[in-house]
């Protein structure tokens, strides 16, 4: 992966590119907001991202030190879930649907992520299909993901916490005490070494 420092120009151009671009969401589901004026605040943060495969993404501090959402999703076993449950330890959280294709373009590299930080970071997927597990279980079946939970928000409640100035696929990495350390819009390869540098930001 290429690391690119953004000038205001680019970081605003690869944040509306860096979202999904697979037509409109379903019905009833409005996607969100292309993150633009939150680039425009912290241009100066910006950096820009390209993997080897051509995705980009957008890196942004802009949001640094903000606390986590408490938000209530559910678990694999259909339970209430909040962050704050994984509390201690650094939290990368991937927001997606299955009807975004740079979303499922990085879903392997999130999931080969997630065995390698077993042991110090929580990797969590949380998908904002209004369907909830049915497509996600497909997916997750069709692409071999076997490291991630299927965790879901029908309520669209994480994206809500965020005004719905989130595009998908946004991921945000937390410290271990639930602060915001970077977030990225766009999809990136996430078992990528340059992403394993960004990763040890967060303790």
């Amino acid at each position: 992966m290429r690391l690119v420092i953004a000038p205001t120009l680019f970081a605003l151009v690869s944040l509306g590119l860096a979202g999904c671009d697979t037509g409109s969401p379903p019905k009833g589901q409005g996607q969100a907001g292309s993150g633009t004026e939150n680039a425009a605040i912290s241009a100066k943060a910006d950096v820009g991202l390209e993997s080897a495969n051509g995705m980009r993404a957008a890196l942004s501090y802009g949001f640094a030190g903000q606390q986590a959402p408490s938000a209530v999703f559910k678990g694999a076993d259909g339970g209430d879930v909040t962050l704050a449950d994984f509390a201690g330890k650094p939290i990368l959280v991937n927001l997606w649907a299955t009807w975004c294709a740079p979303c499922k373009a990085e879903m392997p590299t999130l999931d080969a992520l997630a065995a390698l930080e077993q042991d110090r970071m929580a990797v969590i997927v949380l998908s904002q299909d209004l369907a909830g597990r049915p497509p996600v279980d497909a997916f997750f079946a069709k692409a071999g993901i076997k490291n991630l939970e299927p965790y879901t928000d029908v309520d669209n409640a994480m994206l809500a916490a965020f005004n719905n100035q989130i595009a998908l696929p946004t991921t945000i990495l937390y410290d271990s005490e639930g602060h915001e350390v970077w977030r990225v819009t766009g999809g990136v390869e996430w078992d990528d070494a340059e992403m394993a540098k960004l990763l040890r930001e967060a303790t």
